[in-house]
């Protein structure tokens, strides 16, 4: 088997919300999707794809995803996609770096190795795991009233965590607001519940130290991302007295390391275009386990096919470490593609069906802008 055509294509992704509010006033209407289809020369192909949080999250953009893809596709052309390790280092050869540019074609390379294979992806990554895949919602800055009824929103919906933007600005209300945030979304907590107060990487130092003395006792939440630096970070640790989470700062195994050698964090939100695709985020996965960290299983965003590898991922993950997984579905109104996979008694499961189990839609996809072959 051999592949010998990658096409592109270019999605726009609204957001379901109408404004999505990150911290220092980082704020998205839209998501730029790049999707790839990878065709072989004995029949399956397979779909990935790769949806950047703008150009302000990592240092990822959708212009660069595609550009890139002129670099990293030719590269391999004429091998065989059940050689993931092998892909991956073809596409190290023509690139270093840029790991959302790499998602799509491992993803896609993933979904024509459950094909070939006749077994979906999950059992493929590890085994499946019994259970549904608890699901986490994401719930973007706004007032602590407006917070909370979106939590309940997704509460109803059947999502079992919930991942809170916090990170005001002085102007906004700064550490005070933020305090008021997390203690609305938490207001009607069930035990079940997990919930993420996620910064995205936008707090100083001091206003999370002020947050923290502004918080009544007992809150059961995990801090997300607190700031931008492994500095800052470090210095911080020292003094929160709650769980962390690292997310932004940690997108290859070398972080990870990083990480557990100053115990930085006590888990990793692993999301599949930041790590650079299913191959990499299982390495990474084996090293939180090794040390004991929990996980979370997402993406930056995306839409159908990219919750597809988030739950096909999460669906092999060790329960003991897995908090929750991503559905991009809830962030986006477009519908890239079928994929048979309900939130359902708090969960969702990964389809029983060969490869990421998703049929396209080619009325959403259109036309390739790029072609390689």
């Amino acid at each position: 088997m051999k592949i010998i055509r990658i096409e592109v294509y270019q999605v726009d992704l609204p957001y379901a919300g109408g404004v999505y509010r990150l911290s220092g006033g980082r704020t998205y209407n839209s998501f730029d999707a790049t999707i790839v289809r990878v065709r072989t020369d004995t029949g399956p192909d397979g779909w990935g794809e790769s949806t950047p949080f703008g150009g302000t999250y990592v240092a990822a953009h959708a212009g660069g995803v595609r550009a890139g893809l002129a670099e990293a596709a030719p590269a391999v052309l004429g091998m065989d996609p059940r050689a993931l390790d092998r892909i991956n280092d073809a596409m190290d050869g023509a690139l270093t770096g840029h790991p959302a540019v790499k998602t799509a074609i491992d993803v896609a390379c993933w979904d024509i190795f459950g094909k070939a294979a006749g077994m979906p992806v999950c059992d493929l990554l590890g085994g499946r795991v019994a259970g549904r895949i608890p699901v986490i919602s994401s719930i973007g800055g706004d007032t602590p009233e407006a917070m909370r009824a979106n939590v309940a929103g997704h509460r109803a919906q059947g999502f079992m965590g919930h991942s809170i933007k916090i990170g005001a600005s002085a102007a906004e209300g700064g550490p005070a607001l933020d305090a008021e945030r997390i203690t609305a979304c938490l207001a009607d907590k069930t035990d079940a519940e997990w919930f993420l107060a996620d910064a995205n990487g936008g707090l100083t130092v001091e206003h999370a130290l002020r947050l923290q003395t502004l918080l009544p006792q007992g809150l059961d939440f995990v801090l997300e991302a607190p700031c931008a630096t492994w500095r800052e970070t470090l210095s911080l640790r020292q003094r929160w007295r709650g769980p962390l989470l690292l997310d932004e700062l940690i997108e290859s195994e070398a972080d990870i390391i990083h990480a557990i050698r100053h115990d930085a964090c006590d888990g990793i939100g692993l999301k599949i275009s930041k790590q650079g695709g299913l191959t990499r985020t299982r390495r990474q996965r084996g090293i939180c386990r090794a040390a004991g960290l929990v996980v979370s299983i997402q993406d930056t965003v995306g839409s159908d096919i990219a919750f597809a590898g988030v739950l096909h991922m999460a669906q092999s993950t060790p329960r003991a470490m897995l908090r929750c997984a991503l559905d991009t579905r809830s962030m986006v109104t477009r519908r890239t593609a079928v994929f048979d996979a309900p939130i359902r008694d708090g969960g969702a499961f990964a389809p029983d069906v060969p490869g990421l189990g998703i049929t396209p839609n080619r009325d959403v996809l259109g036309m390739p802008v790029a072609v390689y072959e």
